[in-house]
C-alpha cells in the first residue's frame, strides 16, 4: 500500500494536520484581511524611524505581518500541493503568492531608511535595551552598511534586476525547452527518448554501450550549442563581477559569502582539503574498476551500478521503526519530538492523484513543521524519511527556543541537521548487517554519496572560483578556455585510474547551478559538518550530543560559522572535511575487504 487515487482516499493517519496552522477556510480568509489592513498601518513609519521608540513600534508590527503572511502562504501552498489539479487551491496559493509579494514591497522602505542612520545613531539602537529583541537585526543592517549605496543610486540597481536575470533566464529556457536531444537505443535495443530526467537512468544501466552512447550524444548535443552557451554563463560571471565593484567588494567570492559572513576561508580551505584527499578518491576509483572488471573505467561507468540491485522492500511502519531506533545516540529529548511527529500528523505520507513530487519538510513559526513525502517502500524513500524528519526537528528545536526573527537558520546550516540523520542511520544499517551482499550495497549507496555531495560539489566549487577570478583579471571567456578549465579539473578529481573521455569537457554547460554562483560548496561543507558532528556522537556520546542539540536550538540567533564553532565544527579549519574523509576512508577499506 503505497499509493492512493483521488486525495480523498487517503486516510487521515497517512494525511498532514493542516488544521494546525488554520482550522477551516474561513479562519484563513480573517487572517488575510487582516493582513490587508494592517499593511496599510505599516505606511504611517516612512520618515519616521529616527528614535528607539519609532523603531520598536516598526519592528513589531512588521514582526506581525511577516508572521501572518508566512501562515496564509505557507497553508495555500502545502493545501496546493496536496492536488496540484484542484483549481480552488490553486487560486489560493496564487492569492497568498500575491499578498507575500505586496507585504514585501510595503516592508522594503525600513531597511534603506535604518541605513540612512549615522553609525552613532545605528550604534546607539544597538545598545539600546529597549530594542534587545532586535539587537541581531540592527547588527546585521550596520554590518551590511559600507555595500549599501545612496537611494539614487540604489533605485538603479533595482532597476538592473531584470536585465541581471536574463543569463540565467536565456540558459533556462535554453537548456530546458529548445536543446532537444536524438533518440538512442536502450537495453531491449529499442528507440527512446533521451531527456534530462532520463539521462541519469541510462547512465545506471547495466549495458555499457547504453550508457557510452547516452553521454556521448549528450554532450555532443551540448557541443553544437557551445558558443551560445558560454556566452551565456559568461554573461552570468560579468553580472556578478559588476554587482561586486558597484558594491564595493573585494571581489565576487567574497560577495557571495558576505550575506552569511562566512569568511573567504571557509571555501578556500575546503578547495585546499579536497586536494590533500584527492588519493581517496582516486582509491575508490580504483575499486569502482574492479567492481565493474573493466580494462579502461569511463566517465560513462560512474553511476554504473557497482552490485547486483539489492532490493530491499521496507514498509513505511518499518522505516519509522528503524530511523527511531538508528536515532537513539542524540537521546531521549530528541526521540519524544520524533515519535510526536510521527503520531501527531506532521507528515504527509503516501503519493495520491496531483500530488505534488518530491520531499520537503516546511511550516511557519508557532506551529510544529511539516513533511511532506511520496513514500515508496525501498531504502530510498527510508533515508528521505529520516533526511526531513532532520530538518524538520531542526525548524522544531530553532522556533520553540528562538524569537521570531532568530529563529530562521541559513542555507549555509540547512543540510546539517538532515545529513546528520542520514549519516547515524547508515551507520546503524552498516553495523547489523548480517548479509555480505547487503552490506556491500550500502557501502556503495554511502560512498558514492561522498564522491557527488563532496569531491563533486568541490569540483564545481572550484571551476566556480577559477571562472570568476579570470573575469575579475579581464579574462574572456570562451567556450574553449571554459571546457579546457573543466577537463583539467576533471582530469586532477578522477585521478590516473579513469579515463577522462574529452567528451565530459562540455559539462560545465548542462549545471543549472552555475547560474546561482558560488551556491554549490554549502553541499559540500554541510555533508562534511554533518559527518563530523555524527563522528562526535558516535565517538564521545554525552557531551557531543548536547553541543549538537545547542546548535539545532540555535536556530539564526547568530552567524552559521559561530553556530557551528560552539557545538564543535569549525568549518573555517581544514578538520571537519578531515573527519568526513576519515569516515570515507573507512567505506573504502570495508568495500576492499569485502572485495578480496
Amino acid at each position: 500500500m503505497s499509493q492512493f487515487g483521488k486525495r480523498t482516499e487517503v486516510p487521515a493517519e497517512h494525511r498532514w494536520k493542516l488544521e494546525d496552522l488554520f482550522a477551516d477556510q474561513s479562519a484563513w480568509d480573517k487572517e488575510y484581511q487582516l493582513v490587508k489592513e494592517h499593511a496599510k498601518k505599516i505606511a504611517d513609519f516612512q520618515g519616521k524611524l529616527k528614535d528607539a521608540a519609532a523603531v520598536k513600534a516598526c519592528f513589531t508590527l512588521e514582526d506581525e505581518l511577516s508572521l501572518h503572511t508566512e501562515r496564509l502562504y505557507v497553508y495555500a501552498n502545502m493545501k496546493h500541493h496536496e492536488d496540484t489539479a484542484e483549481p480552488a487551491f490553486q487560486a489560493l496559493s496564487d492569492k497568498a503568492n500575491k499578498l507575500s509579494v505586496e507585504v514585501n514591497e510595503a516592508l522594503s522602505f525600513i531597511t534603506p531608511e535604518i541605513l540612512a542612520l549615522s553609525d552613532d545613531v545605528l550604534t546607539s539602537f544597538i545598545d539600546n535595551p529597549e530594542l534587545a529583541p532586535y539587537r541581531n537585526t540592527l547588527t546585521e543592517m550596520r554590518r551590511q552598511k559600507p555595500h549599501v549605496l545612496g537611494k539614487n543610486e540604489e533605485a538603479l540597481l533595482a532597476q538592473v534586476g531584470n536585465i541581471a536575470q536574463a543569463p540565467s533566464k536565456i540558459f533556462n529556457l535554453l537548456n530546458n525547452a529548445d536543446l532537444k536531444f536524438p533518440k538512442i537505443k536502450n537495453e531491449k535495443g529499442e528507440e527512446a527518448e533521451l531527456t534530462h530526467g532520463s539521462y541519469i537512468q541510462f547512465l545506471e544501466s547495466k549495458n555499457r554501450e547504453v550508457r557510452e552512447n547516452a553521454f556521448k550524444t549528450v554532450y555532443a548535443t551540448y557541443s553544437k550549442q557551445k558558443n551560445t552557451l558560454a556566452a551565456t554563463l559568461s554573461a552570468n560571471v560579468n553580472k556578478n563581477v559588476f554587482y561586486a565593484r558597484a558594491r564595493k567588494y573585494p571581489s565576487v567570492l567574497e560577495m557571495s559569502l558576505y550575506g552569511d559572513n562566512i569568511p573567504k576561508e571557509v571555501y578556500t580551505s575546503l578547495i585546499d582539503t579536497i586536494h590533500e584527499s584527492l588519493p581517496l578518491m582516486h582509491r575508490y576509483m580504483n575499486l569502482r574498476k574492479k567492481l565493474l572488471k573493466v580494462d579502461e573505467l569511463h566517465m560513462y561507468d560512474l553511476f554504473a551500478p557497482l552490485v547486483e540491485e539489492f532490493d530491499m522492500d521496507i514498509t513505511y511502519e518499518d522505516a519509522k521503526k528503524t530511523v527511531k531506533e538508528s536515532l537513539k545516540p542524540l537521546g531521549e529529548d530528541y526521540l519524544t519530538v520524533l515519535q510526536d511527529g510521527f503520531d501527531q500528523g506532521w507528515i504527509d505520507t503516501y503519493e495520491n492523484e496531483g500530488k505534488r513530487s518530491g520531499a520537503y519538510s516546511w511550516g511557519a513559526y508557532g506551529t510544529h513543521p511539516y513533511v511532506l513525502l511520496n513514500h515508496k517502500d525501498n531504502l530510498n524513500s527510508m533515508f528521505t524519511l529520516t533526511h526531513e524528519m532532520g530538518h524538520a526537528l531542526h525548524s522544531y528545536y530553532s522556533d520553540t527556543t528562538q524569537e521570531y526573527r532568530d529563529a530562521q537558520y541559513t542555507i549555509f546550516l540547512a543540510e546539517v541537521a538532515s545529513t546528520l540523520n542520514e549519516a547515524l542511520l547508515m551507520d546503524y544499517m552498516l553495523k547489523r548487517t548480517k548479509d555480505a551482499k547487503e552490506k556491500m550495497y550500502l557501502l556503495t549507496y554511502y560512498a558514492d554519496q561522498f564522491r557527488t555531495t563532496v569531491f563533486r560539489q568541490t569540483m564545481f566549487a572550484e571551476f566556480e572560483k577559477i571562472i570568476h577570478e579570470k573575469a575579475e583579471a579581464g579574462e574572456s571567456l570562451t567556450p574553449q578556455e571554459l571546457s579546457k578549465v573543466y577537463y583539467d579539473l576533471n582530469l586532477q578529481y578522477y585521478g590516473a585510474d579513469m579515463v577522462v573521455d574529452q567528451d565530459i569537457e562540455m559539462e560545465w554547460a548542462r549545471i543549472p547551478h552555475f547560474y546561482n554562483s558560488f551556491y554549490v560548496f554549502k553541499y559540500a561543507t554541510g555533508f562534511s559538518a554533518a559527518t563530523s558532528f555524527a563522528k562526535q556522537i558516535l565517538d564521545e556520546g554525552e557531551p557531543a550530543v548536547d553541543r549538537y542539540l545547542g546548535f539545532l536550538k540555535s536556530g539564526g540567533g547568530d552567524y552559521s560559522i559561530n553556530i557551528l564553532k560552539k557545538a564543535g565544527v569549525d568549518m573555517s579549519s581544514p578538520q571537519p572535511v578531515r573527519d568526513a574523509m576519515a569516515v570515507f576512508k573507512d567505506l573504502i577499506e570495508q568495500m576492499e575487504q569485502l572485495t578480496k
